[in-house]
């Protein structure tokens, strides 16, 4: 595997705590890009994106293509699943954006300006950081690497990370998580020596 020189990725994971004061806090349209970021692991301007079209409701299914053109298919958790319950699935409009209508709908009144663009719901992640006392800077990337991190740790497969992720290639998976790599357990060293000296040892046949 080549070195790779670039700028090193930012190695910061959100809390559990953190996340549940985060959506307690959010209203659905917010909430449904912060679980799709944090539950699925997908990037927020792909998760400002996803819709009906995207979605196989009997499956509870989501396809869709990542940035890197890669296809990838994630069930959705029930919380997820829930809130899309709540959107047309015959009207090609993001969910995101389904749900930010929904609420001025029922209210009478047309929407203020459109809230739902990856950039204006990242601004909105920061007010919401900030409201619930979160003081260090978090990000939407951060409940990501989170997942992934938490992937890891669950599975001990690169490759399920792989998967979540959506990467091509297993070296950006590695890149991504390098900052997670355990240290190497000393027990480990020597099981690894004892079985190489018995192995050694034992008789050879022709």
């Amino acid at each position: 595997m080549r070195a790779y020189h670039g700028i090193r990725p930012r190695s910061v994971t959100v809390r559990h705590e953190e996340i549940a004061a985060l959506l307690d806090a959010a209203p659905d349209f917010l909430r449904l890009w912060i679980l799709f970021c944090s539950d699925l692991a997908i990037r927020s301007g792909t998760a400002a994106r996803l819709g009906p079209y995207q979605y196989d409701a009997s499956e509870r299914m989501l396809r869709f293509t990542t940035k890197c053109e890669a296809r990838l298919a994630l069930p959705v958790t029930q919380e997820i699943a829930d809130l899309i319950a709540l959107c047309d699935l015959r009207d090609p409009t993001s969910f995101v954006r389904q749900l930010w209508m929904r609420k001025p709908r029922e209210l009478g009144r047309r929407p203020k300006r459109d809230c739902t663009s990856a950039d204006r719901l990242r601004i909105l992640f920061r007010q919401l950081c900030k409201e619930q006392g979160i003081e260090r800077r978090i990000t939407p990337h951060d409940l990501r690497r989170t997942t992934a991190v938490g992937m890891l740790r669950l599975t001990h497969d690169v490759r399920d990370v792989q998967a979540i992720l959506g990467h091509r290639s297993l070296q950006s998976t590695i890149w991504y998580l390098d900052h997670d790599l355990r240290p190497v357990p000393r027990h480990n060293l020597e099981l690894i020596k004892r079985r190489i000296t018995a192995a050694e040892s034992e008789p050879r046949t022709a």
